[in-house]
């Protein structure tokens, strides 16, 4: 009888260790890849407003998957936090657009073939533009539309955003106005939209001013400005590709969108 309780304690005794054994080997290795992860990245929290080389890896890698469309200028603004929050959104992760060590090493071990090659713009290599601004430009009309766009869009093409921006939210502050002409440029440049303004606006069930006629409503100069501060560069959306109004949504899709920002009767989701 004592053999057998010896036997059965003996036997407790290595199970034991062995659970201990697995779990210190588990934590080696997230200890040995978090430290693979960090000659790549500081041990800093990178955040809005940071700036700098951890910004430049990061702008990089989360371009080389495709969530960052914008400049890799190494500075961490609207665009790139978007561009985090959508990372964070697809890999299952807190959507908070702050990169911990969870993100990074989750970053790192999805990017672990991205080589860098863009000019590093914060050791000199050129003027680091600002995220987000607003841009300056007075003048109105379609001539100012065409000196805004960098991006080869056709006259049509801004035109039928105008109308768009018109259509949807005359209703709506400014910067709401100026967020509506952001998703689309942010979907055209997005490969699951397509790849044109017009091809966006007028995609089945897309949005709303089509289905309801009121794409086709004159434009006003307001809604021009807000096309060209978009073209400029200034996304208030932080890189959103949807956006709904809460009180006359019908879609239950729409709601499991990571919600980003309130503009007016919108909100503005990945």
């Amino acid at each position: 009888m004592k053999n057998s309780r010896i036997w059965i304690l003996i036997s407790i005794a290595i199970l034991l260790s062995a659970v201990v054994f697995a779990q210190g080997r588990l934590k080696a290795d997230h200890s040995s890849s978090l430290q693979e992860a960090l000659p790549t990245f500081s041990q800093q929290t990178i955040k809005f407003g940071s700036t700098g080389e951890d910004v430049y890896e990061l702008q990089g890698r989360l371009k080389h998957l495709g969530f960052y469309h914008g400049k890799i200028d190494s500075v961490f603004g609207s665009k790139t936090q978007g561009a985090v929050k959508w990372f964070q959104s697809e890999f299952g992760m807190k959507v908070d657009g702050v990169v911990g060590p969870k993100v990074k090493l989750k970053l790192y071990n999805a990017t672990k073939d991205f080589r860098p090659t863009a000019p590093k713009l914060h050791e000199g290599g050129g003027a680091a533009a600002g995220a987000g601004g607003n841009g300056g430009g007075t003048n109105q009309g379609n001539n100012n539309l065409a000196s805004s766009n960098t991006m080869g869009l056709s006259d049509n093409d801004l035109r039928i955003m105008a109308n768009a921006v018109y259509g949807e939210a005359r209703g709506e502050p400014f910067e709401g106005q100026v967020a509506v002409a952001a998703v689309i440029l942010n979907r055209v440049k997005s490969p699951s939209f397509p790849n044109t303004p017009h091809g966006v606006i007028f995609e089945p069930r897309a949005f709303t001013a089509v289905a309801d006629g009121q794409i086709w409503l004159e434009p006003n100069a307001q809604a021009r400005k807000a096309v060209e501060q978009a073209l400029n560069g200034w996304d208030p959306t932080g890189g959103c590709l949807y956006y709904f109004n809460p009180k006359t949504a019908t879609s239950p899709w729409i709601w499991t969108r990571p919600q980003v920002k309130t503009i007016g009767q919108h909100i503005f989701c990945m």
